[in-house]
């Protein structure tokens, strides 16, 4: 029996428990281990090689890889990444010894499976470890790339904080990237409503418009970097101003780093608009 294929197929790691629902021997895992085709993180527990390190670290210690690591194994957006791998335990979970830990561990309740936690349970670990801001771009990410149903979005609402539920109620299916939910979640806390995916003819679709007079487009690292997007930009801008509108473009380094430059022209925007 290849051993590594069935591991694969659970995620890179599994317990031999698992393992033994498909005929799988404890004498036949020793010598897979012995072999070098798998390797062993702790009793009873076996991954592959090619499985995820900060994962492979979460099941040494006794739980899932959840938080922004393990939202990045999903596809999912984030602003920030973990410096040290966050595990979660489950509600009661046992801690075991490796060298070297440090860990960042999370105790809560839930269906807790070795190797990387659902989209779900990170996403509410992660509220709590990096706050609102890192959440809604995350879930919104989640939601566009259809990872998290309707079902699940309400189950999330419910475990977070009551302070916190309008969080989910704002977001939306649609944010294409999570800088622009960024930018979505801070205007509407300074009282500015935005239209978001809006076609306009001539010009196509765009990020955001304020007042039918206001583009804004939120450029990420690398869509925009090209000589040949940044002329179909600039066409779409001059288009946008034959159109009667202005067009503020905002990168990632500007949004995240300087946002008081960014909504200090926003807000120049807005009153020229309003003159």
């Amino acid at each position: 029996m290849h051993l590594s294929p069935l591991i694969h197929a659970h995620g890179g790691i599994a317990r031999g428990s698992e393992l033994s629902e498909f005929g799988c021997t404890r004498k036949q895992l020793s010598i897979a281990v012995r072999n070098g085709e798998i390797r062993r993180l702790r009793p009873g527990v076996f991954a592959t090689w090619t499985a995820d390190e900060d994962a492979v670290t979460a099941a040494a210690h006794g739980g899932a890889l959840t938080c922004s690591t393990a939202l990045r194994l999903h596809s999912v957006w984030v602003l920030d990444t973990d410096e040290h791998p966050h595990v979660w335990l489950g509600a009661g979970g046992r801690r075991f010894v490796h060298t070297p830990c440090t860990c960042i561990q999370h105790f809560r309740t839930g269906p807790m499976k070795l190797g990387v936690a659902p989209v779900e349970h990170s996403l509410v670990h992660a509220f709590t470890c990096h706050g609102e801001e890192f959440f809604f771009a995350a879930f919104e990410s989640a939601w566009n790339r259809r990872l998290i149903g309707r079902d699940v979005r309400a189950r999330i609402r419910r475990a977070l904080p009551a302070s916190a539920r309008w969080l989910v109620d704002l977001a939306r299916d649609d944010a294409e990237s999570g800088l622009e939910s960024l930018v979505r979640l801070r205007l509407h806390l300074l009282g500015i409503r935005v239209r978001t995916q809006v076609d306009i003819d001539g010009v196509g679709r765009v990020d955001f418009v304020i007042e039918d007079r206001i583009i804004l487009e939120a450029d990420g690292k690398v869509n925009h970097a090209s000589s040949t997007q940044r002329h179909r930009d600039l066409s779409r801008d001059a288009v946008a101003s034959r159109l009667g509108y202005e067009t503020l473009r905002f990168d990632y380094a500007l949004i995240i780093h300087e946002w008081d430059t960014v909504i200090a022209a926003i807000t120049a925007a807005l009153a020229r608009a309003r003159a």
